[in-house]
């Protein structure tokens, strides 16, 4: 048989779902991932789309895959970068995690989301406050497009 002969072939089922769990524990090991994000990524590699989500609930059963591990690392990570939690959710819901994940990976952060848009702002355009209402304007739009709502907004402003 010519190696193109074999490369049409398909693995069999079991060393398939060797390949995907090897696959899946090399990204895993580089970093925490959502579960749909890995399962998107492993099926780019022409995995079949079974045997992945398969492979997937087994790594969710080991604890090696978690949507609450990833959620709480996303939030610190973000936050650590001056994001806010409206950009933060955003980000979140787009890799498919649960609204209640969300929810609680937020609430369990220690950040002080108004000390983090203050500080945000700060490193931006320095301590002084604005002193125009258009400087003031081009800096809660900085603010707003970072993730910060109107009540963390608010406290950033206050004197």
């Amino acid at each position: 048989m010519t190696q193109a002969q074999n490369d049409d072939q398909p693995l069999d089922p079991a060393a398939e779902r060797i390949a995907i769990r090897k696959r899946a524990m090399d990204m895993l090991a580089r970093r925490e991932h959502a579960p749909a994000e890995l399962s998107q990524k492993l099926a780019k590699r022409d995995h079949d789309r079974e045997q992945v989500a398969e492979v997937l609930d087994e790594l969710v059963d080991d604890g090696l895959l978690s949507a609450a591990r990833y959620a709480d690392a996303m939030v610190s990570s973000r936050a650590s970068r001056g994001i806010g939690p409206v950009r933060i959710r955003a980000e979140l819901a787009a890799v498919r995690i649960d609204e209640a994940e969300i929810e609680r990976a937020l609430a369990d952060s220690e950040t002080d989301w108004n000390a983090l848009a203050e500080e945000v702002r700060a490193k931006r355009f320095g301590a002084a406050q604005p002193e125009d209402f258009p400087a003031k304007a081009k800096q809660m739009r900085f603010l707003q497009r970072r993730g910060f709502d109107m009540d963390m907004l608010n406290a950033a402003f206050d004197d």
